[in-house]
């Protein structure tokens, strides 16, 4: 069963249609929106300051959302995927962004909305990225602006997991 606790009397708050695998870890001062899901070996850690998910967001396995004591909370908005092994700390992504496998996004970043932060790529503190963008790298850089065929991605990663999800559900 999956790990949801209160830290220092602050529970998670997880919006309806929610799921998160048997060994997910999901603690403290966050907050869910719908259609939320949290994959295999995810830690979503709200111990030091708080961490807001909007709707259709899917943090994938063994990805990290975290935040700094009293500096940096983490905003996630709606539409967001966070790839396996990704770490999300302490930043703020928008809408319709997509965090690929194995990227860091650090304190301070601003990640604007129909974004993707490629697979691999370090955000680093206090980067501003702006909306429709692609970076990539170490540190991470502009690539380029996201074409229609990768912004339709974005859309259909985030409804993806929802629909994985149902697969879970079903074998219950």
């Amino acid at each position: 069963m999956a790990l949801i606790r209160s830290v220092r009397g602050i529970s998670p708050t997880l919006g309806p249609h929610f799921w998160c695998a048997d060994n997910a870890t999901i603690v403290g001062d966050v907050t869910m929106g719908s259609h939320c899901t949290v994959w295999f070996n995810a830690v979503v850690r709200g111990d030091v300051n708080f961490i807001r998910l909007g709707d259709y967001c899917n943090v994938q396995d063994g990805a990290v959302i975290h935040c700094t004591y009293q500096r940096h909370g983490t905003t996630i908005g709606n539409y967001v995927s966070i790839a396996h092994n990704a770490v999300v700390h302490g930043c703020t992504i928008h809408d319709r962004v997509l965090i690929g496998m194995g990227a860091i996004v650090m304190d301070g970043a601003v990640i604007g909305s129909g974004s993707i932060i490629a697979a691999g790529a370090i955000v680093t503190q206090n980067t501003q990225v702006e909306p429709g963008s692609i970076y990539a790298g170490n540190p991470a850089r502009f690539l380029k602006k996201v074409s229609p065929e990768l912004d339709a991605v974005i859309d259909r990663t985030a409804g993806n997991y929802v629909t994985y999800a149902g697969w879970f559900q079903e074998e219950i």
